[in-house]
């Protein structure tokens, strides 16, 4: 049995700006599109690109969850695999934990292996610590290697996790076995995580949290959780506060491999209660447990790949009925409607902006001020610009970023400062539009990897301006 993370290219992460841009070129404008870029990508950017800006330590917040939700939201979390089977006894590593970097990795993914690290062992309290590889047997390995390779073995996959082999030649030959099955383990030994190594180092730190996450715990997902990776909707990229909640919790005392899920339901209310007194007195609780099966077919038909654009479409006008028709009123509803604004835009403008709104209305009362609403921003501030609102664009981009950096995506944050810039030169502030897009830049090489890349998303931008 594989973990794995579907695709970028079908999530919020991608930033996706093509309907903007079709928006634009249906403008009145008469100047050919080709032209646009070369007025804003000049000598000063290709040539004198700046260096990588990374982010810190994370700053996380405290989860805001009555414990009882946590208590529901764990079991879930832990006694259940994404495809719905059940996990009889709880599994973990017994002792310290150690974590090996295979030959191969690029070289950001020390320091951002270094910095969770440190946080699962200030946070989650978890004992842990890097061995050299070969040196030791390691807990955790992780290794890397192209995309396309992983693929061929789990197509569709980004990246995955898989227990009792420690490199990706034992996963070749064990793949098909019982072996990979989680649901048969009962302590775990050893897991390997598998990430690509031709992918932007953003894209490789994503994965880095949510894989090593659930080599250490949980192995579900859950659409319902707006405060946590532990969601397929991978609007966080790196572990919340919420999540290293669950992680210390994993790891307490009193609890242990091959506990039920009615040994764990016993004991865990108190372990909250010891470690987040704050959700004894309150907090917020899940509408429902359970997401219908439907909803989910309906949004990985919307977000998934070889899917064309009028069944995407389709796929999220369902997932909104199935929403409304079932009751939720949380973030379910929430990213099916921003699904449905993402894959409308080009189409159905006005459409699409209310459907952001909805979304918006939707994330603001459940997480507010969140990185949600600030994806949600950057695509009204693309749309603004688009339409020759220059200062509206400038205001959504503005208020966006402080979130895009407290969630440390650098994607979002590099296309906020480009929209930012384009806005800047729109209002005739030419030196501020210059200083910005360079910042844009730097966060650019760590978001979307080489000069390339980072070229064709500033390229795209310039092209909104009217």
């Amino acid at each position: 049995m594989t973990r794995f993370r579907p695709l970028p290219k079908s999530l919020p992460a991608s930033l996706c700006l093509a309907g903007a841009l079709a928006l634009s070129a249906c403008g009145a404008s008469t100047t050919p599109t080709r032209d646009l870029p070369e007025r804003r990508v000049g000598p000063e950017l290709t040539q004198t690109v700046p260096a990588m800006n990374q982010f810190g330590t994370a700053q996380t917040e405290a989860p805001t969850r009555s414990n009882a939700q946590i208590v529901a939201d764990f079991i879930e979390l832990s006694f259940q695999m994404e495809s719905g089977r059940r996990i009889e006894r709880l599994s973990r590593f017994e002792g310290p934990v150690t974590i090996a970097v295979a030959p191969g990795a690029p070289a950001s993914l020390s320091p951002d292996l270094d910095r969770l690290i440190e946080r699962l062992r200030q946070e989650a309290r978890i004992d842990i610590r890097r061995v050299a590889h070969g040196r030791e047997p390691a807990s955790i390995t992780i290794e890397t290697l192209p995309r396309e390779r992983m693929q061929r073995m789990v197509p569709e996959a980004a990246c995955f996790v898989v227990p009792r082999v420690s490199s990706w030649a034992e996963f070749r030959r064990t793949r098909n076995s019982r072996e990979m099955d989680w649901t048969t383990l009962d302590v775990r030994e050893r897991v390997a995580v598998f990430l690509p190594n031709d992918v932007a180092p953003q894209e490789v730190r994503d994965c880095l949290h949510e894989e090593v996450a659930q080599a250490l715990g949980p192995l579900n997902d859950l659409y319902r959780l707006d405060d946590s990776i532990f969601n397929d909707d991978n609007f966080h990229a790196v572990l919340t506060g919420y999540d290293m909640l669950i992680l210390r919790a994993y790891y307490d005392d009193a609890l242990g491999s091959g506990m039920s899920q009615s040994d764990v339901a016993a004991v865990l209310p108190g372990v909250l209660a010891r470690l987040n007194p704050r959700g004894q007195s309150g907090g917020r609780t899940a509408e429902s447990s359970v997401t219908p099966r439907p909803w989910i077919e309906a949004i990985e038909t919307a977000l998934g790949p070889g899917t064309r654009d009028t069944q995407r479409v389709n796929a999220a006008e369902r997932a909104v009925a199935i929403a409304r028709q079932s009751g939720m009123s949380d973030a379910r509803l929430a990213f099916s409607y921003f699904a449905l604004g993402r894959l409308s835009l080009a189409t159905d403008a006005e459409g699409s902006v209310n459907a952001f709104l909805a979304a918006a209305n939707i994330y603001d009362r459940i997480a507010p001020n969140g990185i949600h609403a600030a994806h949600i921003d950057m695509q009204l501030a693309a749309f603004a610009l688009s339409s020759g609102r220059p200062d509206e664009a400038l205001r959504l981009s503005g208020q966006a970023m402080p979130a895009a950096t407290r969630a440390q995506n650098a994607s979002l944050l590099s296309t906020l400062l480009m929209i930012r810039a384009e806005s800047l030169d729109a209002l005739g502030r030419a030196s501020e539009a210059r200083q910005v897009r360079l910042d844009s830049l730097a966060w650019g090489r760590y978001g979307f990897g080489n000069t390339a890349a980072v070229g064709a998303r500033l390229t795209e931008v310039a092209a909104l301006a009217p």
